[in-house]
């Protein structure tokens, strides 16, 4: 037996590798790289190694990951120190040596298992026990390597979908969209930490997932996926979709990922409350753009929800034009937000690959554990309802069809005319490098109405058909939901609804319904307007106000009605958010037939919160920002709290507690900070009230060196 490597330390050089893997806004200390890429370490002796390269050709190097390395599969590997590398896929070879210190490269393999690394130094003369620890390392996936299967070409949607922290998710309704700030912070060395802890806590738990699947993307999306909501075992996220949330934080308050992802593994994978769509979909970004695969949020209007793989969801209304809630699983949510994943597909056909949407949202279906995903957004285009995972539900609710039912004093159902609501519509995500909004809608359907659509949701239909063991395209019969017949054409009689949207909070709505006549005789009508607080998911509370009309029309007229919807009305009946329905039910007097409704869905826009920054920044110089919000409401905004936040400007977050905010008045805030990093830097002002749902401005300025 020859002399025992004496190893005196090794340096993983992070600073250096992390910035070469584009890993250093994560860590300086520690390394972290990206498998597919190689990374360099120095090995420093206590006493001068004998026998030159002789020696380095007995030399192995040992990888390990996961509580319990097993060779089997592939969670420890051993590689010799050898141009020729080794069948593990891992390599090591020597860039310099002398007599007391080696220079290696190691190179993992590009379908390497992710996750915290240990790595040793077995010398092959000293026996299989002769093992000194090196150090730890993390491994990532790599979408700059040609060989991983979440490589991305283009380097702009790199930069944009792995390496940007601030995004911005868009909600509220197709004809007022908002946009919300959000800080996903996936580059903090902690929240890497928590998303690598997150698979294993899911890896415990689904006992058939051996490490090996940490390799595959497909599998971590299904896994990380799997663990956001609170339908599994100690899931990240507790959904909750009412207004009541004094047990817990509104999802609305929520600035970023990070206070979510803390909190729960400060609490021991108990879930946090609480999540809606949006959030549930940011903080998934987070976790798998901190575990180096593309992500993005995208966001839908008029989403139909819990279909169960079927393209007709069908609404209730009571004979005061009330939309009845709870009467069917499938609704259609003014909005709701997903996830997209950039992957290579090899268990799919060709031509599957790129962009997979993702759900985490609570829902009815989805194949695996409470996950929805990844499905091709090329396969939901093309109705290939067949294809893994969960096209069909994907592909419902981007074509769904709501249909209106009326249901009598004695319970019997009616369908209504209404014009046809179609979901799916406007499908947004934010731009590369721009704040502006991108629309991806083309990428999940045809333009409605055309040949192309038709010739998709006739192949799709009996797709669905077979996988469910239904009807998909209709009600499917029985007493509660009656088979549905062809669209009918234009009435002879029927209303149409206008009121302004989005309407300013604080504002009377004015309330406009046109009713015309096309008969050729004199109508008796009876129409009545109702009013009632919309829910995000489409779920309604309670109608607060009703108006009813009986007048005469004379054949081949039109009418208008017009009334008004006051603030002192509506106001206290938002209690869950800024939408309002409002509904015309409309009937031929006496007469017994179907009723004519028309539905509108009226965004309240809250008031601006606007927010200036000088023109030029430089770091280290202190600077000041202004807010300034004006208050529209007929009573004071009291108990209101300032929070500002911005990377690299505000050294964690601040809070200011500024004086009531008369009616009609408004708030000035100075706001001083000081820039310690350059580049494109983002500032972010969030404003609480009792009155108010949170309102944030934000604004992007680049910070100058001196």
């Amino acid at each position: 037996m020859g002399q025992a490597l004496q190893v005196k330390s090794c340096d993983f050089q992070a600073a250096r590798n992390n910035r070469a893997h584009r890993t250093v806004a994560i860590s300086m200390e520690r390394l972290v790289v990206r498998r597919g890429q190689d990374f360099t370490l120095v090995l420093r002796f206590s006493s001068p190694v004998p026998g030159g390269l002789r020696q380095v050709r007995k030399t192995t190097l040992v990888a390990q990951t996961g509580q319990r390395p097993s060779k089997a599969d592939g969670s420890l590997v051993r590689f010799p120190i050898s141009r020729l590398g080794s069948l593990s896929g891992w390599q090591a070879t020597v860039q310099a040596q002398d007599a007391l210190s080696w220079t290696l490269v190691v190179t993992p393999p590009a379908n390497a298992a992710i996750g915290h690394y240990t790595l040793l130094l077995q010398d092959s003369g000293q026996g299989q026990g002769a093992q000194h620890p090196l150090g730890t390392f993390t491994l990532l996936f790599n979408p700059w390597c040609r060989d991983d299967g979440v490589f991305l070409a283009n380097e702009a949607q790199r930069q944009e979908y792995v390496l940007n922290q601030e995004g911005t998710i868009y909600w509220g309704l197709q004809d007022a969209p908002q946009q919300q700030p959000w800080d996903f912070g996936q580059l903090e060395e902690d929240l890497v930490h928590i998303s690598l802890a997150l698979l294993e806590m899911s890896l415990l738990w689904l006992q058939d997932a051996t490490c090996a699947q940490r390799s595959s993307p497909l599998h971590v999306c299904r896994l990380a996926n799997a663990m956001i909501n609170s339908k599994t075992h100690r899931a990240i996220l507790e959904g909750r979709w009412t207004g009541q949330y004094s047990d817990g934080t509104p999802p609305f308050k929520w600035p970023g990922s990070a206070p979510i992802l803390r909190q729960w593994l400060a609490a021991q994978g108990q879930p946090v409350r609480y999540g809606q769509c949006w959030v549930f979909a940011a903080v998934l970004c987070s976790v798998l753009r901190s575990l180096g695969i593309p992500t993005r949020v995208v966001s839908g209007f008029a989403w139909a929800q819990d279909t169960a793989g079927n393209l007709q969801v069908d609404e209730y209304f009571d004979e005061s034009g009330a939309l009845i809630p709870g009467h069917t699983e499938a609704t259609i949510w003014p909005f709701h937000a997903w996830n997209e994943c950039w992957m290579a597909r090899g268990d799919l056909p060709p031509g599957y690959g790129g962009w997979q949407a993702l759900d985490p949202t609570p829902q009815v279906g989805g194949s695996g554990p409470r996950c929805c995903g990844p499905a091709p957004v090329r396969a939901i285009k093309e109705g290939r309802v067949d294809l893994l995972y969960d096209v069909a539900t994907f592909f419902a609710a981007t074509n769904a069809r709501a249909t209106a039912w009326t249901r009598r004093e004695n319970g019997d159902l009616e369908r209504a005319f209404c014009a046809f609501k179609y979901v799916g519509n406007n499908l947004s995500t934010k731009g590369v490098g721009t704040e502006r909004c991108e629309d991806v809608t083309r990428d999940y359907k045809h333009p409605e109405g055309s040949a192309k659509e038709a010739a998709v949701l006739r192949k799709a239909c009996p797709e669905l058909e077979q996988l469910s063991g239904r009807s998909a395209c209709d009600g499917g019969g029985g007493n509660s939901t009656p088979p549905l017949a062809q669209e009918e054409k234009e009435p002879l009689f029927f209303a149409r609804l206008q009121a302004r949207s989005p309407l300013p909070l604080g504002q009377d709505a004015q309330v406009a319904v046109a009713v015309a006549n096309r008969a050729g005789q004199e109508k008796c009508l009876q129409l009545v307007l109702g009013a009632q607080p919309l829910q995000y998911d489409g779920k309604p509370l309670a109608q607060f106000w009703k108006e009813e009309f009986q007048f005469s029309l004379p054949g081949g007229h039109e009418q208008v009605l017009s009334t008004t919807l006051p603030y002192a009305e509506y106001g206290p009946a938002l209690t869950s958010g800024l939408l309002l329905q409002l509904t015309a039910l409309l009937r031929e007097a006496a007469v017994p037939g179907p009723a004519r409704l028309a539905c509108q869905e009226i965004h309240l826009s809250a008031p601006e919160l606007t927010l200036q920054v000088p023109g030029r920044v430089v770091q280290f110089h202190q600077a000041e920002a202004e807010m300034r919000l004006s208050n529209p409401l007929p009573e004071a905004l009291v108990g209101c709290i300032v929070s500002v936040s911005g990377r690299g400007l505000v050294y964690k977050e601040r809070r200011y507690r500024p004086g009531p905010i008369p009616a009609g008045g408004t708030l000035h805030l100075r706001i001083p900070f000081t820039p310690t990093q350059e580049g494109s830097r983002r500032l972010t002002v969030r404003l609480e009230s009792r009155l108010l749902q949170p309102l944030t401005a934000h604004t992007t300025m680049e910070v100058t060196t001196a």
